[in-house]
This record gives structure tokens, sequence and C-alpha cells, in this order.
């Protein structure tokens, strides 16, 4: 009978112990969650909230000719020249997913989605719907430390000229 009720208190112990592990990386990918829809909307305003980056942050994103790696100062000069000639407009609602700890395929809080957004070249009119996937890591502060995103941009970009 001991051996019983001990068994049951270390698998009550055990399920708490996950349940508040799963609680923390739920609450994390909630708070992350909110970053990525406010910096997706201060992208659309063309006014970008890079406070919600990491100074150490690392971009990779698929742009004929771009470094493996792009640095925040990189992708700041980057949207000054986009924003000069292109409106954003995001078409639908964003569905964010939570993302998985590719070591472990463990929830992780990071970020994830598909999404797609309307590019204007503001000095002809002309516009081009693009479908992206994009991914957000955190750092421990909250802040985007790694984000990936896959879209045929390039090729996007150039229809509009």
């Amino acid at each position: 009978m001991k051996k019983i009720i001990y068994s049951i208190l270390i698998s009550a112990f055990i399920f708490s112990c996950n349940f508040e592990s799963d609680s923390a990386v739920n609450q994390s990918f909630e708070e992350n969650s909110k970053t990525m829809q406010a910096l997706l909307t201060s992208y659309a305003n063309e006014d970008v909230d890079y406070s919600r980056f990491s100074e150490d942050a690392v971009f990779r994103g698929t742009l004929l000719g771009a470094p493996d790696t792009i640095r925040l100062d990189q992708i700041k000069a980057i949207h000054k020249d986009f924003f000069a000639k292109y409106d954003v407009k995001h078409m639908a609602p964003f569905n964010f997913l939570q993302g998985v700890n590719p070591e472990t395929g463990e929830s992780d809080g990071s970020v994830r989605f598909y999404y797609d957004m309307q590019v204007t070249n503001s000095s002809n009119g002309k516009s081009v719907v693009i479908p992206i996937y994009e991914s957000f890591d955190f750092d421990n502060e909250g802040k985007a430390i790694y984000i990936q995103w896959y879209c045929d941009w390039t090729a996007s970009i150039s229809s509009l000229e």
C-alpha cells in the first residue's frame, strides 16, 4: 500500500513540475506573440520598434546575394531604403504558432507564423502579395534574437519595377 501511495505522490509531483514548466513556456509564448504583433504593426507603419530586438540579433532570410547572417544595424539600413520606396499592408490577422527547440523538440516560447504581405511601389502603384513564413526566437529578456524568413522576396520586389 505504501508503494502505491508513494508512486501516486511521485507521479503527482512529476506532473506538477511538467505543468509548471509548460505553463511558463506558454506564458513566454503569449508575451513573445504580443511582441511579434507590435513589431509587425510597427513595420507596416514604417516605424519599426527596434528596441524589441536584442543588440546581438541575427537575421537570416532568402534574399538573393545576401550574406548568411545579417545584423541589426544592417536591417535598419535595409528598412530605411525599403520604406523610402515601398508601402506595406498585412493581408489578414496573424495566427502565431508556438515553436519548438530544434534539438529537443519541446515547446520553447519561440513564435512562428505564415502570412501574406502586400507590398506596393509608391512611385508606380504596382503591388504584389508575398506569402511569407517567419520564425522568431527570443532571449531571456523577451527580445528577438534569431529571426528567419522564407519567401521569394527578391523576385517579388523585382516584379514591382
